[in-house]
C-alpha cells in the first residue's frame, strides 16, 4: 500500500497528489495534522532518511522553536520534537513497500514508482 503523508493545504502535497492521481497511482492521504503520527512511524522514517533529510528547516514552525528546541534535533530526542510538532516534518512523505522518500519531485516519483 502507498500512503502519502503530508498536510492538506500543503502545495508541495498537491503536486505530489495531483501527480499520482494522473499517473493512476493508487493510494492514502494521510494528514499529518488531523490523522497524527505514531511514533514508530516517526523513528521507521528517521532510521529510512535521517534526521536531516526528514527534519524542515524552512518552515515556519522552525523559525518559532526556541534554541533549545532546535538543538534537539542532533540528539535522540528529534522524534519527540516531531511528534509533538508534526509540521516540521519535510513534505511529503511517501511510504511504498519498505521505502521512504521525502519531499516532490516528478522524476523521482516516476522512478520511485517505476511509472514510464
Amino acid at each position: 500500500m502507498t500512503t502519502l503523508y503530508g498536510i492538506s493545504n500543503c502545495d508541495t502535497c498537491r503536486k505530489a497528489r495531483k501527480f499520482l492521481d494522473g499517473a493512476g497511482v493508487s493510494y492514502r492521504f494521510h494528514d499529518l495534522r488531523q490523522d497524527g503520527l505514531s511514533s514508530e512511524q516517526v523513528h521507521r522514517w528517521l532510521a529510512a532518511v535521517g534526521a536531516d533529510a526528514l527534519v524542515n528547516r524552512r518552515s515556519t514552525t522552525w523559525r518559532g522553536l526556541s534554541e533549545t528546541d532546535r538543538s534537539r534535533i542532533a540528539n535522540d530526542s528529534v522524534a519527540d520534537l516531531l511528534l509533538s510538532h508534526p509540521t516540521l516534518i519535510k513534505r511529503p512523505v511517501l511510504e511504498t513497500g519498505n521505502t521512504v522518500h521525502v519531499g516532490f519531485r516528478d522524476a523521482d516519483y516516476q522512478a520511485l514508482l517505476e511509472l514510464d
